[in-house]
């Protein structure tokens, strides 16, 4: 092993510019920029909000960035902890399928929290530097996850997202070939996530996301004041690839696309506040109910056939009282769900008396998940699904790509319109008026002077 590994990736994060991206590119930036904001605004009113933001509070005062939508002002650090929390806790935010990673979770909550501190000192960072970092630290994430070729061991969002993270405000920072990788090493001496909090349904899987987004900025602090860090950390003896991913993985997946395929674009939405992994009996559903015009009374069985990652981590059984984290990884419960109110979105998980209802929880039973022939380990798609009706017909149903990928992609206006809902399920519901706000900032990013002004921006008034 060698590492020249690490020094390509950071030549890449140190090289590249703005004027390498197509307009392609920096659309998407900007429609992931958005959702990003909008999920995290919503999720200041998920699970263990208040608990985490009081907790942050008493480890010590600050005044450098802001808790979003509240407007609590802690340091950077906490900042980025408490709102890549808020990003994430509500399963809500954009994915790279391919990685297995929700990069901008990590990414943008530790990118946002360095900017207000550097505003504050009055160093701010101009919205066309933010952009290009944003999209920089998304490549570096997505493709430490792309790389692993084996089945996920730990929670990637996190452990990859951090070193994302880290790689894009090093760039801010101005930081040498040599400053980054020792940022980068700081980091991964940091890194961490397990999957347990994934099996029991415990919000803690999202505030692993949070820890790396605050050592992130650790990781930086220390490089710039000259710590040096282990530099050998992608695939050196006990790096990334080797200890996280069980050394199961090829590094001629970054090579063969790096500088070529911004994987910014590569993003999915998530149509639904689910694991993405459900997301496919919800499009199968959809088809089936709207577009054959079959009501969920008269479904008696439901067949998902699906790869090894969704059958491992959201086949899970159907419990009758679920915790909201639990029903959102639960396949059988998110078709239950979707059967009995129509819809699945913030309030299927919110309520008490949505999660024990027992009509649907007798639609889940109907639900049967079985793994496929699909020898890739990573793998959300295609699934299928064989739906049995009452009158003894059969209906089935292939997904070659979810709802929200790529090659079926949430349009400008759905985009839109989720960002619309998002921002009235937050802890404080923002206004029309500060909802264009925020959505007129984003479109024109490269114009802001100060990249700062995003966060400040998702503080609801007291009126609104």
């Amino acid at each position: 092993m060698s590492i020249e590994t690490t020094d390509r990736l950071v030549d890449h994060v140190l090289s590249a510019s703005i004027a390498d991206l197509s307009p392609h590119d920096v659309e998407k930036a900007k429609i992931f920029l958005l959702d990003t904001l909008g999920v995290g605004i919503a999720g200041s009113s998920g699970a263990s909000v208040e608990q985490l933001l009081s907790t942050v509070q008493s480890w010590g005062a600050g005044d450098e960035a802001t808790v979003w939508v509240t407007g609590e002002r802690v340091s950077a650090q906490a900042a980025a902890m408490v709102n890549a929390y808020q990003i994430h806790c509500l399963e809500y935010d954009c994915v790279h399928e391919g990685a297995v990673v929700h990069p901008m979770a990590t990414v943008l909550s530790t990118m946002i929290a360095y900017a207000e501190r550097r505003s504050a000192a009055g160093r701010p960072v101009p919205g066309c530097d933010f952009l290009m970092a944003m999209i920089l630290g998304v490549d570096v994430a997505a493709y430490m996850g792309m790389a692993a070729t084996g089945p996920v061991r730990f929670f990637r969002p996190a452990t990859a997202g951090g070193l994302g993270a880290t790689a894009a405000i090093a760039r801010l920072e101005g930081l040498d070939a040599t400053g980054m990788k020792d940022a980068l090493g700081n980091m991964y001496g940091q890194t961490c996530g397990t999957l347990q909090p994934h099996a029991e349904g415990s919000p803690l899987l999202g505030l692993q996301i949070g820890f790396n987004a605050r050592g992130a900025l650790s990781a930086l602090d220390l490089a710039a004041a000259g710590f040096r860090g282990p530099h050998d950390i992608v695939d050196g003896q006990y790096g990334y690839l080797p200890m996280f991913e069980a050394g199961q993985f090829d590094l001629d997946i970054i090579w063969r696309d790096l500088g070529r395929v911004w994987q910014m674009s590569e993003l999915s939405h998530k149509p639904f506040p689910s694991g993405r992994l459900t997301h496919g009996v919800i499009d199968a559903l959809n088809r089936v109910i709207n577009g054959k015009g079959v009501a969920p009374d008269e479904i008696l069985k439901i067949t998902a056939y699906v790869p090894p990652l969704v059958h491992r981590l959201v086949g899970r059984p159907d419990v009758p009282e679920p915790e909201p984290n639990y029903a959102k990884l639960c396949l059988a419960y998110v078709a239950g769900a979707y059967m009995t109110r129509g819809q699945v979105d913030v309030p299927e998980f919110r309520s008490e008396e949505v999660l024990r209802d027992p009509a649907l929880h007798a639609h889940a039973a109907k639900v049967e998940v079985v793994l496929d022939d699909n020898p890739d380990e990573n793998a959300l798609d295609p699934q299928r699904f064989v739906f049995e009706l009452a009158d003894g017909t059969v209906e089935e149903v292939d997904i070659p790509h979810m709802f929200g990928h790529p090659r079926a992609a949430l349009t400008v206006e759905e985009n839109r319109a989720k960002f619309d809902r998002c921002v009235t399920y937050g802890r404080r519901a923002l206004s029309r008026e500060r909802a264009d706000r925020i959505a007129g900032a984003v479109g024109a990013v490269e114009e802001l002077a100060d990249a700062a002004e995003l966060a400040r921006m998702t503080v609801a008034d007291r009126t609104e």
